[in-house]
């Protein structure tokens, strides 16, 4: 399991990202802090291999407590910044310190569970690979470095379709149209015309099953990479 230590100075959304994470496959919540110095403390405390990263905190910045801990000559847990600062100056320092990437607030859970699977993609590789020729290091560089399409779209998208992909990725299985109507608290060739957006946008696949009848049944699942 991956351990995960959520800072944020506002207690419901910290609890929010804990409750999101705690949905994705493989992850753990090891704790959540709302200051620099609780962080700070609990890094040492609990080892978290991954921290989901407020930019403001009520007596430092996260950026400042990744340069304390960098400068304790501790492991430097990887970390992902989720915060509502956008400025340029920001975000190339984040990148500087080795951010895993930035996810500017609000986001949907869609577009923080793509990073949190691809982050674990990319340390599962980590673990497997004995040795680092050319070849693995382009390979964990890609995984690490290149935002996934989908969380990149998703944050452009109208909000209805955005749920509507949110929706679709959080299904165990391929859902239908008249289920995500249901879920969505629209008629069911609103959430039709969504679907085949979505689909054209290459951000959902469209899976036919033929029942008894013959006749294909439309179902849609996240896109396959």
């Amino acid at each position: 399991m991956i351990r995960v230590l959520v800072v944020d100075d506002d207690y419901r959304v910290a609890q929010a990202h804990a409750l999101s994470v705690a949905r994705v496959s493989g992850f753990e919540v090891v704790g959540e802090t709302h200051t620099g110095a609780e962080a700070r403390e609990l890094v040492g405390s609990t080892t978290p291999d991954l921290l989901l990263l407020d930019m403001y905190l009520p007596d430092f910045s996260g950026l400042d407590l990744i340069r304390q801990i960098a400068a304790s000559g501790e492991r430097v847990p990887d970390f992902l910044l989720v915060t509502a600062a956008r400025d340029i100056d920001s975000v190339r320092t984040a990148m500087q310190l080795g951010a895993l990437y930035y996810l500017v607030k609000p986001f949907t859970f869609a577009a923080l569970r793509e990073q949190l699977e691809g982050y674990r993609t990319w340390a599962e590789r980590m673990d497997r690979e004995p040795e680092a020729d050319q070849q693995v290091v382009d390979t964990l560089y890609g995984l690490r470095g290149a935002p996934p399409r989908r969380a990149a779209a998703t944050r452009t998208l109208q909000p209805t379709m955005a749920r509507v992909l949110e929706i679709v990725a959080a299904a165990p299985a391929p859902i239908g149209a008249a289920e995500v109507a249901e879920i969505l608290g629209a008629s069911r060739p609103t959430a039709q015309r969504y679907l085949a957006g979505l689909v054209k946008k290459q951000l959902l696949d469209l899976d036919l099953t033929y029942g008894s009848t013959g006749r294909p049944e439309h179902r849609y699942l996240p896109r396959r990479r």
